[in-house]
């Protein structure tokens, strides 16, 4: 909604001291910063030719907004480089003139911007911020004459044309007096909730349209019209709602608000966030009922409107370092540390890629901006790359030839992921459930030398285990229990917890030596067991390193062993 879209920044009260109180700059010399500025200015140049000129969207608004806010952060950081103010407009000129220019928007960036905002201000509304595209139309004599893209805010392209298809826009109106509308042109989601559904892409659908050389009129009665001002229109708010009202525009009264403050405003935009709506929308907008006669309008923004968007669904992610997690199968799973974000009540610092075929086609890098969201509201997910940093960091990538389920049963160089898993599951709720045992344990344990084998515990007595750092009188005598208890688990769980893969619903009998002898064959009668999982089973039994647990288990007493 409003003559806002991408092409004025947030530089709400307090941005910039905001921002870097939020986030430390980096530690690069000036050429770094430079070349990384640089790459950063000609992404997000791109993306705005490609939104405006185009109307086409590469990324999601509030991932521009992010990188944009980035950008200025390293601007104010490196301040001496001089480094070019960015011109979002640039390629978005036309050759119509507004006959009354389309001014910005502001985005306040949090609750104490907008407080800081409202601040000595009255007369103040609120209406949704309907996502869509902005556009001018004029009448003359009550008649349809004109449609304007918004284009730079002093110019756009004529899409009269396609107006004339979009059932929205009236062809006549009841005052004969010249007028001029501005609105927002968007895509119809009868009884949409924002919250549920999010934007679904509605604003790309209208300019992807707009953008062909012609519609038809069915294309156009799935556009719809929400006039947001009237620039020459009466100067009280409320009488120009019910002017605008009486010529057919109702939402433009029924979705407009006073208020008087910031408690008012905030409860509206949790309102419009979770109702259903004609449309999709990205936040509210806040604006002064009263504001200057239009001779004094400009292409920028204005201090009597301002946006206040809703809560990111996507964060812009800062890659500090990618780690390769070696799972207990052997499996490698990337893993971004990334520089702590805020979305909904969850602050995230840690994201996994998936899987290694999945980084390896994303390329992800320590500096790079990655796009983070929460699936089903709590676990974090990672959308995709956003920005890449110019310096491409060379990284130590696992050869996962020698991974795999029956690798790294010793804390050896490059095992010692993989043999912690084990000790995690060996211990876990699916392994001997361990009471008071977890992976910190196993780190004092190794930390302290006592762990070279998975079964070493097993030899450890009260004196010894007392004498390791980190473990006091109590967490020793329990954990010595612990190890304890373990020795009287059954044998199956014992299979399980040293490794056995799946065998749900076959009865495993009391034998390592009869489940050791036997073949693929023998194993493929047993329900559930297909090819593949009874050629696993044997190699497991095969192993050497797994012979020589077996074995171990056998001195230990451990029955079925």
């Amino acid at each position: 909604m409003l003559p806002f879209s991408r092409s004025v920044l947030c530089v709400a009260i307090a941005f910039f001291s905001t921002l870097t109180t939020a986030k430390t700059c980096p530690q690069w010399p000036p050429a770094k910063a430079q070349s990384e500025m640089r790459g950063l200015q000609e992404q997000i140049a791109h993306w705005d030719d490609s939104y405006h000129r185009q109307g086409i969207s590469l990324v999601a608004d509030e991932l521009y907004d992010q990188t944009v806010r980035r950008l200025s952060l390293l601007r104010e950081c490196f301040a001496e480089i001089g480094s070019p103010e960015p011109d979002p407009l640039k390629t978005a000129r036309g050759k119509h003139s507004h006959p009354v220019p389309h001014t910005g928007v502001n985005k306040l960036l949090d609750e104490s911007a907008v407080q800081a905002w409202l601040r000595g201000k009255s007369d103040l509304w609120i209406q949704p911020k309907v996502d869509g595209v902005a556009v001018t139309l004029v009448y003359e004599n009550g008649e349809f004459v004109k449609a304007i893209s918004r284009g730079d805010g002093n110019k756009g392209q004529d899409w009269t044309a396609h107006a004339r298809k979009i059932g929205a826009i009236p062809r006549t109106l009841k005052e004969k007096a010249p007028m001029v509308l501005q609105g927002e042109l968007y895509w119809r989601l009868p009884r949409h909730v924002q919250a549920r559904a999010g934007s679904l892409k509605a604003r790309s659908k209208v300019a992807g349209l707009l953008a062909r050389t012609d519609i038809t009129e069915a294309e156009g009665a799935q556009i719809g019209l929400f006039v947001w001002d009237w620039p020459q229109g009466p100067a009280d708010m409320r009488e120009r709602l019910d002017s605008l009202r009486a010529l057919g525009f109702e939402d433009s009264l029924n979705l407009s608000e006073p208020f008087e403050s910031f408690v008012q405003a905030k409860k509206w935009r949790e309102h419009w966030y979770k109702s259903a709506l004609p449309f999709a929308t990205d936040g509210v907008i806040l604006r002064q009922g009263n504001r200057p006669t239009v001779d004094r309008w400009q292409a920028k923004a204005p201090y009597w409107i301002a946006a206040w968007k809703y809560p990111f669904a996507q964060a812009l992610g800062a890659v500090r370092k990618v780690e390769f997690n070696i799972g207990r199968s052997g499996k490698v799973t990337p893993v971004l540390d990334i520089e702590p974000v805020q979305l909904d009540d969850r602050t995230i610092s840690r994201i996994s890629v998936g899987s290694l075929k999945r980084w390896k086609m994303l390329d992800i890098r320590p500096g790079d901006q990655v796009a983070i969201s929460l699936a089903g509201l709590t676990i974090p997910r990672l959308d995709g790359v956003v920005t890449r940093s110019v310096e491409r960091v060379p990284l130590n990538v696992p050869d996962t030839a020698k991974y795999h389920a029956l690798s790294c049963w010793e804390p050896i160089e490059g095992c010692e992921g993989q043999f912690r898993e084990r000790l995690k599951w060996l211990s876990g709720k699916k392994g001997l459930a361990m009471s008071g045992v977890g992976p910190g344990t196993w780190d004092k344990l190794i930390e302290g030398g006592e762990l070279s084998g998975l079964l070493d515990w097993m030899r450890l007595d009260g004196a010894q285990i007392a004498n390791i750092p980190g473990l006091g009188e109590r967490s020793s005598a329990k954990l010595l229990k612990s190890f304890q208890d373990a020795r009287e688990q059954s044998f199956e769980v014992w299979l399980k917890a040293i490794g056995l893969p799946p065998t749900a619903g076959v009865n495993l009998g009391d034998s390592w030596a009869v489940l050791s002898a036997r073949s693929v064959d023998q194993w493929r009668v047993e329900p559930g067991i297909g090819p593949g999982r009874a050629k696993q089973l044997v190699a497991f039994f095969q192993d050497p390193q797994v012979q020589a647990l077996a074995m171990q288990l056998r001195e230990y007493g451990i029955h079925g062993f």
